[in-house]
């Protein structure tokens, strides 16, 4: 069986010319961004909820590198391409763009999304990108989160049984 190179996992060099493509159809670029270490319900019903908010939903998914800086050096637990595979196999999921710094601002910049989607946890002032999403007319949305679940969460408790 050959491989087929993975249609939804782009580059930053081809993120604008797909946006472009998508603009000039009038369609609603959504944009959000996050680890999404080990993939769980939270996400993927967080995912679900950002794609209902236009027609093109594009992930920013923090590179290795970039979840080491925010997370520390025990993290990721599953390596970027592999993150970036799964993101990729959900319907609701167009493009998942890697990125290395620890904020998704620039990418944000390149995009210019219609709406700019974070978890409710952030307060919109908190929001990276937000006021420049705003400036360009566009709109921040925010979703509430499956509560107790996150990566975090199900990491601790993988610790807490192999420890008892």
């Amino acid at each position: 069986m050959k491989c087929i190179k993975n249609r939804k996992i782009i580059d930053r060099s081809e993120i604008e010319s797909v946006i472009k493509t998508g603009k000039e159809k009038q369609q609603r670029i959504v944009f959000t961004n996050g680890c999404f270490d080990i993939l769980h319900a939270g996400h993927v019903t967080y995912l679900q909820e950002s794609a209902k908010k236009g027609d093109i939903l594009v992930v920013g998914l923090n590179s290795d590198i970039s979840v080491k800086k925010i997370k520390g050096d025990k993290r990721p637990i599953v390596g970027e391409l592999d993150r970036a595979t799964v993101l990729s196999a959900l319907e609701c999921v167009d493009y998942v763009v890697i990125f290395n710094e620890p904020d998704p601002e620039n990418l944000i910049k390149n995009i210019a999304p219609d709406v700019l989607v974070k978890g409710a946890d952030w307060s919109e002032d908190t929001i990276i990108g937000a006021d420049f999403v705003k400036q360009a007319g566009g709109r921040v949305e925010r979703i509430e989160l499956v509560p107790e679940i996150s990566t975090s969460t199900i990491i601790e408790r993988i610790v807490m049984r192999y420890n008892s």
